[in-house]
């Protein structure tokens, strides 16, 4: 009965977990449009996934300790399954904050090359100051070469890491549709439980009450015997 009491404690908590590394997921995609956010929000994120490893790995020493081979089948099978899509929780959070950071990257360099334009424009007409400052646009229009650069590397290693994950995006579509079903053969384990744990009560209690009457009969024979 105490480890029917673990098994629903633990699936409970592994649920708990796998919405709050969605809801992650989500801020990533809308929230995150600085480094630091994106940052706070991956570290956020891979803790739970951590978290939700040792819970499903907790859930698999319980299954392994049932008695009933009825019951450790159910846990294991329902162990693979959480572990499958913990594996794709695991992607969608690295396809967020790859894409995240590609649009972060992007709008860094738009705001570069309107500074330079604007500072262009301001210095139109002046040649004494362009002439002071062309060195000064020269080392920038090189920095921002140096990004484009960079970016473009960038973009060659994400290429493949996008290729990769390409089929990680209809999981994820799907993965929404069948999170109620996991959702709900959980509960039924949990109902489950819940119900042996009563039926284990009553017996306890009849068990009790037996035992009293027994020693009521045998104090009555001992004191007023027939």
């Amino acid at each position: 009965m105490a480890d029917d009491i673990h098994v629903r404690l633990c699936l409970q908590e592994i649920v708990k977990l796998d919405l709050e590394a969605k809801a992650i997921i989500q801020d990533i995609r809308q929230e995150a449009n600085t480094m630091e956010k994106l940052d706070d929000f991956n570290a956020k994120g891979r803790q739970k996934i951590s978290d939700l490893r040792v819970k499903i790995a907790d859930l698999e020493r319980l299954g392994l300790e049932q008695e009933s081979s009825i019951d450790k089948d159910e846990i294991l099978m329902n162990v693979e399954s959480l572990r499958q899509k913990l594996s794709r929780t695991v992607s969608s959070l690295r396809q967020a904050c790859l894409i995240t950071k590609l649009e972060i990257d992007k709008l860094a360099k738009e705001q570069l090359l309107n500074g330079v334009s604007t500072f262009r424009r301001r210095n139109q007409g002046n040649k004494e100051t362009l002439v002071k400052t062309s060195s000064n646009i020269t080392e920038s229009l090189m920095g921002l070469n140096q990004l484009m650069a960079e970016q473009v590397k960038q973009s060659e290693l994400n290429v493949t890491t996008l290729v990769s994950s390409s089929e990680v995006v209809s999981d994820t579509q799907d993965e929404f549709h069948t999170m109620g079903g996991h959702i709900q053969h959980s509960q039924r384990l949990l109902t489950k439980y819940g119900r042996r744990e009563f039926t284990d009560r009553l017996l306890i209690l009849l068990a009790l009450i037996f035992f009293f009457a027994t020693v009521l009969y045998i104090v009555k024979k001992r004191l007023w015997p027939v």
